[in-house]
């Protein structure tokens, strides 16, 4: 079972009390991008097979939005941070390369 740590609240939490929000630092288009930016957005997303980024809310908790780290065929989880982060803190791209030497950012 998938277990992570709100880092909003502090709470441990099973998947069942989280609810999935899709992949994280995706660049979004508003009104008046070109369409093809905008069908990328909305229809393309990396869902690799290994280390992802995800947002997640902790739906049965404090309710706040946040950032994960893990592996997708593992659910090894490398860490949480606030959903308001731009890029992966330094911390967590340092777990991952700690545990997968030859990973690199996509």
């Amino acid at each position: 079972m998938l277990t992570l740590t709100c880092p909003c609240c502090g709470i441990s939490a099973c998947e069942t009390e989280l609810a999935p929000g899709g992949e994280a630092h995706l660049k979004r288009f508003g009104p008046g991008s070109p369409d093809a930016d905008f069908e990328s957005y909305l229809f393309l997303r990396q869902n690799s097979r290994g280390v992802h980024f995800e947002r997640w809310r902790h739906a049965m908790g404090c309710g706040k939005w946040f950032l994960a780290a893990r592996d997708t065929a593992t659910l090894e989880v490398f860490g949480t941070y606030s959903a308001q982060t731009t890029e992966p803190p330094a911390d967590i791209i340092a777990a991952i390369r700690a545990k997968r030497p030859d990973w690199s950012p996509a």
